[in-house]
């Protein structure tokens, strides 16, 4: 099998992660290749990563921000593998037997067409906000499974021939839910997954504010979804969508808002502070949602 390694760059330095990628390609003589697309970074880092010319298949610079979905489409552009590897950018390789694992288990279960391989968090920014999120909700720690839910976009391997046939929806350009609508697709459509133990190191150090920003978006976002019938099998499993979806049923948003404003301050304090509760993350996204339903 040929293996296309895929990474969405935006403003990140990805030397070292190309580099690790290429030590194990070259040192194991696997059939991979690298690719990538940089979503309109700015002059800093494309002068930075443009250094990455030589040791790539294909460095692609865009001219203007297409988003988290199409991007990832445009891959099927570019790569000449049969299974694809996407990785996020803001990673580093934990092993280095990284790509070995992945094209090992396909050769053990070629009838695998999707693998997740889950991630870590880089211990320096372990208690932000964003990274408490991932321990708590995001983050598979098992050896193995079967489990769609499990699936994440950060680093997953999957068959040019499904993705070609289950792409990203496009219509979804801003922050959110891409990823849930993505893997909803493929789990409806039956195609055969595993989540396995190949993680790598997330290194993000997205600030609590920021976060929050992202998350007022990531409602905005699906509060859309929601706005079309046909999105209701893709989000009717959300956690935030079915809560806001039973308060309004039972006519309970005013009672929520009114709670919620007399807490809303304590809950926005804690979550900016260095110990972020993620059960008051879970109130404010609930409380940013139902305020775009009423």
């Amino acid at each position: 099998m040929k293996l296309s390694i895929c990474i969405p760059v935006y403003n990140f330095d990805v030397r070292e992660l190309v580099f690790d990628l290429k030590k194990e390609i070259d040192s194991q003589g696997l059939d991979a290749e690298i690719i990538l697309i940089d979503d309109a970074s700015d002059a800093a880092f494309k002068s930075i990563n443009k250094e990455l010319q030589s040791q790539v298949k294909k460095l692609v610079f865009l001219e203007e921000n297409i988003g988290r979905s199409r991007i990832r489409n445009l891959f099927l552009q570019y790569s000449s593998g049969n299974y694809l590897l996407f990785l996020d950018c803001d990673v580093k390789i934990a092993g280095k037997t990284f790509l070995w694992n992945y094209i090992s288990e396909i050769n053990r279960q070629p009838n695998l067409e999707l693998i997740y391989g889950s991630f870590t968090i880089d211990p320096q920014y372990a208690s932000t906000l964003r990274n408490r999120y991932s321990v708590e909700r995001e983050i598979f720690f098992g050896s193995r499974s079967y489990d769609f839910s499990l699936f994440k976009t950060v680093n997953f391997i999957i068959s040019k021939k499904v993705f070609a046939k289950f792409p990203f929806n496009e219509t979804l350009t801003e922050y959110g839910y891409e990823d849930f609508v993505f893997a909803k697709l493929l789990e409806q459509n039956k195609i055969k997954f595993l989540a396995m133990a190949n993680p790598v190191i997330h290194v993000d150090d997205t600030s609590n504010a920021i976060f929050m920003e992202k998350a007022e978006i990531g409602m905005g976002s699906l509060f859309r979804l929601s706005k079309n019938p046909k999105n209701s099998a893709f989000i009717k499993d959300i956690k935030v969508y079915k809560a806001a979806v039973i308060l309004k049923q039972f006519g309970c948003i005013p009672l929520f808002l009114s709670i919620y404003k007399v807490f809303e301050n304590r809950v926005k304090t804690n979550l900016l502070s260095k110990s972020p509760n993620i059960r008051y993350f879970d109130f404010y996204k609930l409380a940013v949602l139902i305020r775009k339903m009423k």
